[in-house]
């Protein structure tokens, strides 16, 4: 498999965030929209059994890698900054990933520093409508849903690992501008979700020199595999799933909860190897979901391999 990366760039605002479980998601159904139900159930095979055909990263600030997700003991202390604004450092440029994990926190940056900023959330009114009558309910029935806007300079890297014996890198490439053209995640069919796509370009995922661990790049299934406990940090996350696309018309659109590491996590193997993914995909035979019942989610997740120093750095 190889590794390739793309450029997107905002045209609107978006109802969900580019994480790339969600994103592989709609990937499958902009691939059975394209090419057919049969073409998809191709690729689909073994993804359960260690052989996606491909793993997408979360769509990342251009230029710029997450911070692990380390406890801040592991970082070398910032003078004169107190600790919530070390915190918001949470962005390393590229040029800096070969420096000790250690020393991370200095060439860190937070969401303020970037061009276009981070994601701001704002609240968008909404009514609900009785669709009998024409009209909204006894007493009025407004709610708000939060809209998430990026700043017009942004753009965001996504990185991907492909299997083009598979799927090839055009075809990825167009069902990938199919999504941006059509929108991604809630309310796309009002305008939200949309972005451009660049050319896809390969580039390998960088790994320091003697690494002993892997930062995820998008929330992933670690369960049962062979870790070092010890040195492994992670955020547990809850994934309530629902089908998209006409998957909404067939029944319960709803999907098992799936249990997950977080992005940026920091999972150290027992036994160090060099893959460019790691994790496992979940669900098929109806495991999660009833009314499709080859639905599947992505579990695994693109690596960085990074040099954990023996024990963390202790203040």
């Amino acid at each position: 498999m190889r590794t390739f990366t793309t450029r997107l760039t905002p045209q609107s605002p978006f109802g969900t965030l580019l994480k790339g479980d969600t994103l592989f998601g709609q990937l499958c159904w902009a691939i059975h929209n394209r090419w057919g139900n049969e073409r998809l159930s191709e690729l689909l095979d073994g993804y359960t059994a260690g052989r996606p055909f491909v793993v997408l990263a979360d769509a990342l600030p251009a230029g710029h890698w997450p911070r692990p997700n380390l406890p801040g003991h592991w970082f070398t202390p910032l003078a004169q900054e107190d600790r919530k604004a070390a915190k918001r450092r949470m962005w390393l440029p590229h040029a800096h990933f070969a420096t000790p994990v250690a020393d991370w926190l200095h060439h860190c940056v937070a969401d303020d520093t970037l061009p276009g900023g981070a994601p701001q959330p704002h609240p968008h009114p909404h009514n609900s409508i009785d669709r009998r009558s024409n009209t909204t309910g006894d007493g009025f029935a407004p709610y708000t849903l939060e809209r998430h806007w990026y700043g017009k300079d942004a753009q965001l890297d996504l990185h991907l690992v492909l299997d083009q014996s598979r799927l090839s890198a055009a075809d990825l490439e167009q069902a990938l501008r199919d999504i941006g053209e059509l929108g991604f995640g809630r309310d796309a069919g009002i305008g939200l979700g949309r972005f451009k796509v660049a050319p896809l370009e390969e580039a390998a995922l960088p790994s320091q020199e003697g690494a002993n661990a892997w930062l995820t790049l998008a929330p992933c299934a670690p369960q049962g595999l062979a870790w070092n406990a010890a040195r492994c940090f992670y955020q547990p996350f809850t994934r309530f799933g629902r089908h998209g696309d006409v998957g909404v018309h067939r029944g319960n659109p709803f999907k098992t909860p799936v249990l997950l590491a977080n992005s940026d996590a920091v999972l150290s193997p027992a036994v160090m190897n060099t893959p460019s993914f790691i994790g496992q995909g979940l669900g098929g035979e109806g495991s999660l979901s009833k009314a499709i019942r080859d639905t599947v989610h992505q579990g695994y997740t693109p690596v960085l391999g990074i040099k954990l120093p023996k024990g963390g750095h202790k203040t």
